[in-house]
């Protein structure tokens, strides 16, 4: 009988990798959706008249219900109520209305309609939210990013509520086997999101030789309805587990307003907590400029119009050209004989020359910056594999830290001097994309593993939903903040590609450091608890 029952989904490598496939499809769609106009910053600017500011308060404005109306929160006892595959579907259903708002507000139906008219008089001051300064809208405002704000805003309940939701998915599926390489591989193939935003948002914005801003987010639109296929055909997987283990998500113990005391009287959790919204403020905030940082800091000459290298053709074989570097880069991880490993590893490198290549000659700072979670889609699986079974999580926290500084330090007062070299400028943009993409890569193969050893398994969705709200509050915060200090350390009517962004990474930076002194006191407490931060997840 006992045999019987070991024989379900989850003791299927291949099921469960299956369902980690569908949730991190689902993440990938939603990483695209969420940068898709990071890329085309520029293009708001001309065709929508969005500055610094107005980008930046949009760009803020994904997580503000999640943070000052607690939406994450309620995420978390959902999820905690409800089970993972109900809560993955919700999200899925609310990220597509968010989409479909926000895609609406940036077409050109919405120039001159009624709707414009009402928010161009409307929500110029939110009483209360004003006075405290956290007011997603600010008088002057352009309509349209003011709408855009408010579909960002119901997309980002969404899609904070996959956040939580994948992470207890993956501890259900895969809890005592191989946890920390299934949430490292998920990361690192919904990161490749935002790979694909930064080649395809402005691919679709320029379509035709005609700017349309409101494509590339057309674009993002439909991959959220493959997202809300995704979570659907996980659903019938996680409810045919749930019937053969005779697990009900839905009956666990009623949750509890302590437990959440609990959580939070942790020394221990406070710390991740910390760690993780300095550490992903220093990062998410920064994609949403970095294509306009290198617009501003790299000498780019577009390619002849009648060239090979302007030909639209080019940008589908340069994702086809990543994915290979991906794949390939990812497989060899999981090979037993040497000379498939290497050969594929081989093949990997080999495509991401080529595809640096193509980038230099393509001339386009987006098509650079695409490189971001190359290097971090090869090395998650080394990285979680390697805490699976050696452990060390804070030290790659650490580690990871020191690398954040030195990227954005680089960007900051390196990559500046090289403007007037159009190689030098792009080989020391690569090179730092790349160690910044590997660095990001450590946090989700150390940081999130470690949090089922700091609380009950029982609240664990919602110990995931408070870290990812006070996580939050940094992806609200920063993406204001480098804006207006953009708009403030730039002369008024400063070309949109030639920003002065040294301030901002500065900033950022900064965040690095913070990061790295709480890396240090971690390991301090997890030896005086003997929380086992450091040690392996299989025993």
């Amino acid at each position: 009988m006992s045999q019987a029952i070991q024989k379900t989904l989850r003791d299927s490598a291949a099921m469960r990798w299956t369902a980690l496939l569908l949730l991190a499809l689902a993440m990938f769609c939603s990483y695209i959706f969420m940068d898709i106009l990071s890329p085309i910053k520029d293009l708001m600017q001309e065709t929508r008249g969005w500055d610094s500011t107005a980008f930046g308060t949009m760009q803020g404005s994904e997580v503000f219900l999640n943070v000052f109306v607690f939406f994450l929160i309620f995420a978390g006892i959902i999820l905690d109520k409800m089970g993972v595959r109900f809560t993955a579907v919700l999200s899925a259903a609310v990220m597509l209305v968010g989409a479909c708002i926000k895609w609406y507000a940036v077409s050109e139906g919405f120039m001159g309609s009624g709707l414009e008219t009402w928010f161009t008089n409307n929500l110029n001051y939110i009483p209360g939210f004003d006075e405290l300064g956290v007011s997603p809208f600010y008088e002057g405002m352009p309509a349209s990013a003011k709408f855009a704000a408010c579909g960002f805003m119901i997309f980002g309940c969404g899609c904070e509520m996959a956040g939580i939701t994948v992470s207890r998915g993956i501890v259900k599926w895969f809890k005592g086997r191989e946890m920390a390489l299934a949430m490292g591989s998920e990361m690192a193939l919904a990161r490749l999101g935002v790979a694909t935003c930064m080649i395809f948002s402005p691919f679709f914005a320029r379509l035709g030789g005609e700017v349309s801003v409101s494509r590339s987010v057309a674009f993002g639109v439909v991959l959220m309805c493959i997202a809300l296929i995704m979570t659907i055909v996980y659903f019938v997987m996680d409810q045919k587990l749930d019937a053969q283990t005779g697990e009900a998500e839905e009956k666990d113990d009623p949750f509890k307003v302590s437990d959440i005391g609990k959580i939070l009287s942790d020394s221990g959790f406070w710390i991740v907590a910390l760690l993780c919204v300095l550490y992903y403020s220093a990062i998410f905030p920064f994609q949403k400029y970095a294509v306009n940082m290198l617009q501003c800091n790299l000498t780019l000459t577009a390619p002849d119009a009648g060239s090979f290298w302007a030909q639209e053709s080019i940008t589908i074989w340069q994702y086809i050209i990543m994915l290979i570097v991906a794949a390939a880069g990812f497989a060899s991880n999981f090979q037993k004989k040497a000379n498939l490993k290497y050969g594929l590893l081989g093949l990997s490198i080999v495509a991401l020359i080529t595809y640096c290549y193509m980038g230099y000659m393509r001339q386009t700072a987006e098509s650079i910056f695409a490189v971001f979670p190359l290097l971090a889609v090869l090395i998650t699986p080394i990285l979680g594999n390697y805490l699976d079974n050696h452990g060390k999580a804070v030290s790659m926290l650490v580690l990871g830290s020191l690398l954040l500084i030195g990227c954005h330090l680089t960007f900051a007062f390196i990559l500046p001097l090289f403007k007037g070299s159009a190689v030098g400028g792009i080989i020391i943009a690569y090179a730092t994309i790349l160690v910044l993409g590997a660095s990001f890569s450590l946090v989700p193969a150390s940081l999130w593993p470690s949090v089922p050893k700091l609380v009950d398994a029982k609240v664990i969705g919602s110990a995931y939903a408070l870290i990812f709200w006070i996580q939050n509050i940094g992806l609200w915060l920063f993406p204001l903040l480098i804006g207006k200090v953009l708009d403030a350390t730039n002369p008024a009517g400063t070309s949109p590609t030639e920003l002065n962004y040294t301030a901002p990474l500065i900033m950022l930076a900064c965040l690095g450091v913070a990061a790295l002194l709480l890396g240090f006191l971690l390991r301090v407490v997890d030896k005086k608890k003997g929380l086992g931060l450091e040690e392996p997840n299989i025993k």
